[in-house]
């Protein structure tokens, strides 16, 4: 095997599909949404964005920050917001088509915390433990994109390009930042993209770079967020919102309430981006978690949680843009027990035609890294990838002429058709190692075997000489200004 070579891509290609809001609840929905941006609004902190408001129709009233938004004005802005387009990456064969025809997964991110690799002790997390899980990521079919899964948390105010370059330098796919926040970071980070992609038509055309900013429970803007958000958009990069409203806490205690909250969040954010750079790639991530009413404690892991991710796929394409869902686990546990949610909640929203997801390789409500989380996690994505693709029924499939020739009281074992199709089944690569004197072995110490045996052997495809350079000037420059 040459280790040079990324893996392809295996991504999640449903061969039927559901719909969990009937059109009647779909329309109510964005009734509702319309309605609380038009009578309570939202507080917008950043200035840039207030005047962007004002110029195109929104009711701003600048002491206060409180922006509100005649639903024409609404449905007008996100009359521009692209339907379909491509994520692009650092190898043409791993950019993303975001066509509705597949799901593509990204690791979690922005974690704090590291079990160490060596030692098993957690630690901060480091801009090294970006840069090998980058490698891990690159390595799994299961993995389209990769977030820095931690933060560099050794590298102080330009932590988030230093996670770029760890990424960029590590894997050849789409690299999504939540961490690139505000005007001057968010120009470097573009920076930095450009160098990826070598020229502007081409950054473009196949942007390596996307940002998602989160929104401020209940109905507010971060400011840095939305500065570095309209940055972003400027050079044509895909931007994306992701609301985390808390059930109970920052929205309201029902499914529907923090569904319409969150999603008046992200809409109006999506708005921004469409009036002040019409056409620019955006997207809708609705990602709430529940407090937990003994407690108080962020849980996503309650019984509702697939509906408001599902919910949120939906909602997206609502409003004529693609989504980022929520299929990892908020769970507190750190064993694989702990990822007992990824499965279903990714089942139903690539059912639900999501074009992309993120939540693989984090424990303990997402702060967590343990070196073979990612390994565990990719192989319930891949019993997803399985069960979503349906059951192919072809004449070759239904095996008739193999049962017509081994008849009544016979056996398959020696038929050539069994050996054939043997080779297409695919079986767990961490459940099913059989075990010295009988039974199957651990698969978390599998898991490790495997992330080790990865960072050893896999070596993806390294960037140029002049791009390496170019990379490090642009963080010279950032750490004297910012640091």
């Amino acid at each position: 095997m040459d280790f040079s070579e990324t893996p392809r891509l295996q991504p999640i290609v449903p061969s039927y599909h559901l719909q969990i809001l009937s059109d009647e609840q779909l329309a109510e929905l964005r009734t509702a949404t319309l309605e609380i941006l038009e009578e309570v609004g939202i507080h917008c902190p950043s200035e840039r964005a207030r005047r962007i408001y004002a110029e195109h129709g929104a009711w701003v009233d600048f002491p206060t920050q409180i922006v509100r938004f005649p639903p024409e004005v609404v449905i007008e802005a996100m009359s521009h917001a692209p339907r379909y387009y491509t994520m692009g990456a650092r190898s043409e064969a791993h950019d993303l088509q975001l066509d509705g025809s597949a799901m593509y997964v990204a690791t979690d991110g922005s974690g704090l915390k590291t079990v160490d690799f060596e030692t098993g002790q957690v630690r901060p997390s480091v801009k090294d433990d970006v840069a090998k899980m980058a490698r891990v990521a690159d390595h799994l079919s299961s993995i389209s994109f990769y977030w820095p899964i931690v933060s560099a948390t050794d590298y102080g105010r330009t932590a988030p390009l230093h996670e770029l370059d760890a990424s960029f330098n590590n894997t050849v796919k789409h690299v999504q930042t939540e961490t690139a926040m505000g005007e001057k970071i968010g120009r470097y980070g573009v920076e930095m993209a450009r160098v990826i992609a070598r020229n502007e038509k081409t950054m473009r055309a196949r942007p390596p770079l996307s940002l998602l900013v989160c929104t401020i429970a209940p109905l507010a803007q971060d400011a840095d967020g939305m500065e570095s958000a309209l940055v972003f958009a400027e050079a044509g990069l895909p931007v994306g919102f992701m609301s985390m409203a808390t059930t109970g806490l920052t929205a309201p205690a029902t499914v529907a309430g923090t569904m319409v909250l969150g999603d008046a969040e992200i809409v109006a954010a999506m708005v921004l981006i469409q009036m002040a750079h019409p056409g620019a790639p955006t997207y809708h991530s609705l990602m709430p978690g529940i407090m937990h009413p003994s407690t108080g404690d962020f849980m996503g892991s309650a019984f509702e949680a697939d509906l408001f991710y599902s919910g949120g796929v939906e909602l997206a394409h609502m409003w004529g843009v693609p989504t980022l869902a929520g299929v990892g686990t908020e769970a507190a546990a750190s064993g694989w027990e702990s990822a007992q949610g990824i499965a279903s909640s990714m089942l139903l929203c690539a059912l639900c035609g999501a074009e992309t997801a993120s939540g693989l390789g984090l424990r303990e409500v997402c702060t967590l890294l343990s070196p073979e989380a990612l390994v565990l996690d990719s192989d319930l994505y891949h019993t997803v990838r399985i069960e979503a693709a349906g059951v192919d029924t072809s004449r070759e499939a239904l095996a008739l002429d193999v049962i017509k020739a081994v008849g009544p009281r016979g056996h398959f074992l020696f038929q050539e058709h069994t050996r054939k199709a043997f080779r297409d089944l695919r079986f767990s690569e961490l459940t099913g190692q059989p075990a010295q004197g009988g039974g199957y072995r651990d698969p978390i110490v599998v898991a490790r075997e495997r992330t080790d045996w990865i960072l050893e052997n896999h070596h993806p495809t390294p960037l140029a000489d002049e791009q390496k350079s170019e990379l490090s000037r642009i963080l010279q420059a950032a750490d004297r200004e910012l640091s």
